[in-house]
């Protein structure tokens, strides 16, 4: 009789855990120990048996609010997970060893390694072979006391502990259920001005620990300009400034940033920003006609500037392994004069001499991005270009493979982006009117919101503030949120970081996923500060 009400009280109040999802019940159940009894067990044995007390009953799990939000999360019943020092996080295979550590030491638990047994509250970490699927997608399941991650690679299991991470935040407690999650934009970047202010190496790995838990996965350094060179060269020390960082500090930067799977992209701007280059070089600085320098420009006529270039661009290749490479061609200063051949006579008789006579100073310039570029493809990296560096009408076409880095829509002969994208281009998102953090905020910029960002921008917003058409997104790479110093000493380090906060969190949010956010930005900036 006794049997029969706690069945009845089973089923009528819902007080009994629900099997598991093989059908099996819970350990610990009424089910689960009359179904481990042998089949011996009846009689006394059985009357012997501790009378079942009920479990807890749980309400649906809602889903977990995180930065930037999950793409999925199916909902269940049960007290979901928390760290606790005597829990493991273990790994199914020995690749996931880094992220495993990672986690363990941020948690507090304890890490185990490569291990195939089972114990309550472990957290599991996993490669699938989910072939096709999206390489930084993962499932994180959360059930019976246990978590597991599991990914196509390991920079999916990666973003799954940057989730839990969050959700376990100051105590808090990873739902019970199934997050299924990945990004919409595969490049999801943050690019750091260190040439016109030095940043310390420190402030910088504040940063891409900040950039890694909120799933960014580029860091763009630009580290030359007319201002300052600001990394060791053992091919042309002469050009260094001071201070700079050591190549010792960049190698501890691309080691941390390879941890939290993101990709540091150089970028040394040329043929125009070349200014701290020149002033150790001036035999190779642009003069025009009258014998004027051309401020930060080198003389692409010249074979010296091109092995003065590729120098720089072997050099560096061995400090950045990365698959990215950020070749600039902004704003060369012949190509904003009214007669680029008249001014500059040198260069329109190179660009006739190598490209023939209906050859101008734009075919050189264009020519000389792709000789660049080939120099760096022989290190097999993928380049990108600012969309200023490609000329409307040219005779020399930009090489097939480089991407459009759109930033502006500003300058001179200026070409909206669908013109790349109908021509086939792949693009990236710098768009200034919503990416620039501009120091000092010259030349009409102000200092972005976050709030603007997230509210009105997607990664189609490529100019201005209007998007391009549906049919482009998928060229549409990812995007990248700026610093640019042009006024130094217009904010501290500590400033910059405070400034850019919720910019870069509203930028992930949007990289990750371009639809309306699930919260307010009220609510968002609630959570920003709830996770720190």
């Amino acid at each position: 009789m006794a049997g029969g009400l706690v069945a009845a009280l089973g089923v009528g109040l819902g007080v009994w855990a629900s099997s598991d999802d093989d059908g099996t019940a819970p350990a610990g159940s009424a089910a689960s120990r009359q179904a481990a009894r042998t089949p011996g067990d009846t009689g006394a044995a059985a009357a012997q048996a501790p009378t079942p007390t009920p479990t807890r009953s749980y309400a649906l799990s809602t889903t977990p609010r995180t930065i930037p939000a999950v793409s999925a999360h199916t909902p269940a019943r049960g007290p979901g997970w928390k760290p606790q020092s005597t829990r493991r996080v273990v790994v199914s295979d020995a690749g996931l060893a880094d992220e495993g550590r990672l986690v363990a030491g941020e948690l507090g638990l304890t890490y185990a390694g490569e291990k195939d047994d089972v114990r309550a509250g472990d957290l599991r970490l996993a490669l699938n072979d989910d072939e096709g699927a999206n390489p930084e997608s993962y499932t994180m399941t959360v059930r019976g006391g246990r978590v597991t991650i599991s990914a196509p690679s390991d920079a999916g299991v990666f973003y799954g502990t940057r989730t839990l991470k969050q959700e376990v935040h100051a105590g808090g407690t990873a739902p019970e259920g199934v997050v299924r999650d990945q990004p919409a934009k595969p490049q999801r970047g943050f690019t750091l001005d260190i040439a016109r202010k030095h940043f310390t190496a420190g402030w910088i790995e504040d940063r891409v620990r900040e950039l890694g838990d909120l799933k960014y996965n580029q860091l763009g350094l630009h580290f030359s300009d007319d201002q300052a060179f600001r990394i060791e060269s053992d091919s042309h020390p002469e050009i260094v400034s001071n201070p700079h960082l050591t190549k010792a500090e960049v190698k501890k930067i691309v080691d941390l940033a390879a941890s939290r799977h993101i990709t540091v992209v150089p970028e040394i701007d040329s043929p125009g920003h070349l200014g701290a280059v020149l002033a150790a070089h001036p035999e190779l600085q642009l003069r025009n006609a009258s014998g004027v320098a051309t401020r930060g420009a080198i003389d692409i006529s010249k074979d010296d500037s091109a092995d003065l270039l590729d120098d720089l661009l072997d050099e560096y290749a061995d400090v950045f392994p990365g698959a990215y490479w950020h070749l600039g061609g902004d704003e060369y200063q012949a190509l904003t004069v009214s007669s680029p051949a008249a001014s500059y006579p040198q260069l329109a008789a190179a660009a006739a001499a190598r490209y023939g006579s209906g050859a101008g100073v734009a075919d050189l310039t264009t020519g000389w991005l792709n000789d660049r570029a080939d120099t760096v493809r022989a290190h097999d990296r993928t380049m990108r270009v600012w969309n200023d560096g490609f000329f409307r009408g040219t005779s020399v076409k930009p090489a097939s493979d480089l991407v459009v880095a759109y930033w502006t829509g500003k300058e001179i002969g200026a070409r909206p982006p669908v013109e790349y994208l109908s021509a086939g281009r792949k693009v990236l998102n710098y768009n200034d009117e919503y990416l620039y953090y501009v120091l000092g905020e010259p030349n009409d910029f102000a200092y972005p919101t976050g709030k603007r960002i997230y509210e009105q921008w997607t990664p189609r917003v490529l100019r201005g503030t209007t998007p391009v058409p549906a049919k482009y997104d998928a060229q549409i790479l990812g995007g990248s949120f700026s610093v640019w110093c042009d006024l130094a000493n217009s904010q501290t380090q500590d400033q910059i970081a405070a400034g850019i906060r919720m910019p870069l969190r509203a930028t992930s949010q949007k990289l990750w996923d371009a639809g309306t956010p699930p919260l307010t930005w009220t609510q968002f900036t609630a959570l920003a500060n709830r996770l720190g």
